[in-house]
């Protein structure tokens, strides 16, 4: 065999190897159009009867694209539905602050800013339907001069994302630390 042929006979047997042991995510079960996982086969048990209380942080966003923490909360939301944790014990928060508080806006501001549709409108409306809350720190929204009667449905304006934090924490929210 040729050294080419050879290299090549390698190659593909090192890498066919991690290739076809990758596994592949999907969105769900509880949110559908963002926030995809990997089935996992834990050695950490991960208790159904607990209640799992997470406020996540967005401070950088409004690139025209789907926000990575808006998409991270889903991600937390589907890992722990599909670890078996029920609806009622899955409680999500996103404090909103900085560039990210555009990436609030509805589809009509949105259209006016990029002229497209807001592209992460469906993952909030369907994490908002879920339960999650989401706070857009005032403060954010005054200095930036972002319209906050134009916000997608179902948002809440907080007097600054500092205060949210408080509430949520009294609440028994515990801060996501990334």
């Amino acid at each position: 065999m040729n050294p080419m042929r050879r290299l090549l006979a390698f190659a593909l047997l090192v890498f066919a190897i991690p290739i076809s042991a990758q596994q592949t995510s999907q969105a769900g079960p509880a949110i559908h159009s963002g926030g995809a996982v990997f089935a996992i086969n834990a050695e950490i048990p991960t208790p159904a009867d607990r209640e799992y209380k997470v406020a996540f942080e967005a401070s950088t966003g409004d690139q025209g694209e789907l926000n990575v923490v808006f998409n991270s909360v889903a991600r937390f939301i589907n890992m722990h539905a599909q670890a078996g944790v029920p609806r009622e014990n899955i409680r999500t928060a996103i404090v909103i602050h900085g560039s990210a508080g555009w990436d609030l806006i509805n589809d009509a501001a949105y259209r006016e800013r990029h002229g497209t549709a807001n592209p992460n409108a469906e993952l909030l409306s369907e994490m908002m339907a879920f339960g999650t809350e989401v706070i857009l720190c005032g403060q954010t929204a005054a200095s930036r001069g972002i319209p906050t009667d134009r916000l997608v449905n179902g948002a809440q304006v907080a007097l600054s994302a500092m205060t949210a934090f408080v509430l949520l924490q009294q609440d028994g929210y515990y801060a996501n630390p990334w």
